[in-house]
């Protein structure tokens, strides 16, 4: 079944990508994208770019603090911030653009994190909070989306049932998204006991390692949200809070298709999501978003692995070439010669 699943997985996500352009070619079918898009990207004012790449910044600071949390949480404290940092960027950049983001982001922090001297069972657990701490930061900021603008699910129109896009059903979703919140705040205050299961022991988060999760999810959410807002036009630009909200659902369904970077997917559900805007204005901010959060990324965290594996190489040889010399070394030693050796008494 494992083996199936190797093939599975990968061929749902080609299957996405796939039904996803065509349906983006039925949607552009007949429009000239070429000059519009180049419009559109003229039209995006240049503090705008700006405003897009600091909200970059911020998403990417946020996602470091993931890894953080997830560490003070097993009570690391050796590794550095910038190896942190440097680690956090590397998964993130690479799990995004190559999808199974949970498979890929684990083999990239399996392949740092034991270099600084974590177990499997450690790290395991670190991917398990930065993904809890993720998911916290959609109900959170979905909860209170919906709740301050109930309309925001109205722009899935064309994508959900009638019944999920009514205000009130937004409403209800949003409370319930809140309770999950305070469900899990009190559990932390309450100090509910830990889980064993299948021998590995899952302990529930302290109020101080669920305050950071709080507040650096949030942050990651809103910033890459921002990137998109700051790059649509004002033509039909719904606001903030209802981008957000529509962001949470097509990244949420871009990371389900299992496509790579969500291909198409994130594209189609935003599009779909935003029937007031010009839709060329639209998609330039999605490519401006891909450029930004997840193309330039890449080609920065493939440096970086290319750095950390030649630096892993370099103490390898160094290591083999100490153990070789202290071997060559241990045989070159003289051996005690017979004046040393104690006498036996003479006969």
């Amino acid at each position: 079944m494992k083996r199936n699943l190797d093939y599975i997985w990968p061929a749902l996500g080609f299957v996405a990508v796939v039904a996803s352009f065509w349906l983006l070619f039925q949607e552009f079918r007949g429009q000239s994208l070429g000059p519009q898009l180049i419009a559109a990207f003229k039209a995006i004012p240049l503090s705008h770019y700006f405003l897009s790449l600091c909200a970059t910044v911020v998403a990417y600071i946020a996602l470091a603090f993931y890894d953080w949390i997830a560490l003070l949480h097993l009570g690391v404290r050796h590794i550095s911030w910038r190896f942190i940092t440097l680690c956090s960027f590397t998964t993130y950049a690479l799990s995004h653009n190559i999808g199974a983001s949970v498979v890929s982001g684990a083999m990239v922090r399996y392949r740092g994190y034991t270099s600084k001297g974590l177990n499997t069972a450690q790290i395991a657990v670190l991917v398990a909070l930065c993904s809890l701490t993720f998911l916290l930061g959609e109900v959170l900021v979905g909860g209170v989306a919906l709740l301050v603008r109930p309309q925001a699910l109205a722009q899935l129109d064309d994508i959900l049932p009638a019944f999920l896009t009514h205000a009130s059903t937004a409403r209800t979703i949003g409370f319930a998204c809140l309770g999950l919140i305070a469900l899990y705040v009190v559990g932390s205050l309450l100090r509910l006991p830990s889980l064993t299961l299948r021998g590995a022991r899952i302990a529930y988060p302290k109020w101080d390692i669920v305050l950071r999760q709080l507040v650096a999810a949030p942050a990651e959410i809103l910033g890459a949200a921002g990137i998109i807002y700051f790059a649509l036009p004002e033509q039909g630009n719904p606001g903030f809070l209802v981008v957000v909200a529509v962001f949470i659902f097509s990244f949420s369904a871009a990371l389900a298709s299992n496509a790579p970077g969500g291909l198409g997917v994130f594209e189609l559900v935003f599009l779909k999501s935003m029937p007031g805007a010009p839709h060329d204005g639209v998609l330039a901010a999605l490519l401006l978003f891909r450029l930004l959060y997840l193309l330039i990324p890449l080609v920065i965290a493939i440096f970086v692995v290319l750095a950390f594996e030649r630096r892993r190489l370099a103490e390898a040889i160094e290591h083999h070439h100490h153990l070789a010399e202290e071997k060559a070394g241990s045989r070159n030693q003289p051996q005690g010669s017979s004046e040393a050796r104690p006498h036996g008494k003479s006969q």
